[in-house]
């Protein structure tokens, strides 16, 4: 089986080091963006305008060694790296939940991002609540961590 996929855009953010990026947009809400969508996806963006957020796919391009286990963030234990979000995956595909500013022909201007200045897009969706929250979630190792 043979895999592609194509890089739709790239992600621009204040954040030059990995250090200084949050491990979660939402603790950096003012923190903004740019979403460059390359000119022949453009076509792509129409009514995105309506959504108060969206879900950015991405490529963990400087992620590092994969290993199926690590310590996360929150956490001095490791765990499998299935049930965490590091960056270092076998897939190093990664995702964000971003705030929807504005839209400027292929650029959308976004809050609460929480990637590497350059990374790499590979997909955007819409956020919508009614299909993405689920109000009875668990939260696995992470509940007293919040």
């Amino acid at each position: 089986m043979n895999w592609v996929i194509k890089q739709i855009g790239i992600i621009h953010t204040p954040y030059k080091n990995m250090k200084d990026i949050p491990i979660q947009g939402i603790f950096k809400p003012d923190v903004e963006g740019v979403i460059e969508v390359f000119p022949e996806y453009e076509e792509g963006l129409k009514d995105i305008e309506g959504f108060s957020h969206i879900i950015l796919l991405y490529y963990f391009h400087i992620s590092g060694d994969v290993k199926l286990q690590r310590k996360p963030f929150l956490d001095e234990n490791e765990h499998g790296i299935f049930s965490i979000r590091h960056p270092s995956r076998p897939n190093p595909i990664g995702f964000s939940v971003v705030r929807l500013i504005k839209r400027e022909k292929n650029r959308l201007y976004i809050a609460e991002i929480d990637t590497i200045d350059g990374t790499p897009l590979v997909d955007i969706k819409p956020y919508v609540p009614k299909f993405d929250v689920r109000i009875d979630a668990g939260e696995g190792w992470l509940k007293d961590k919040l």
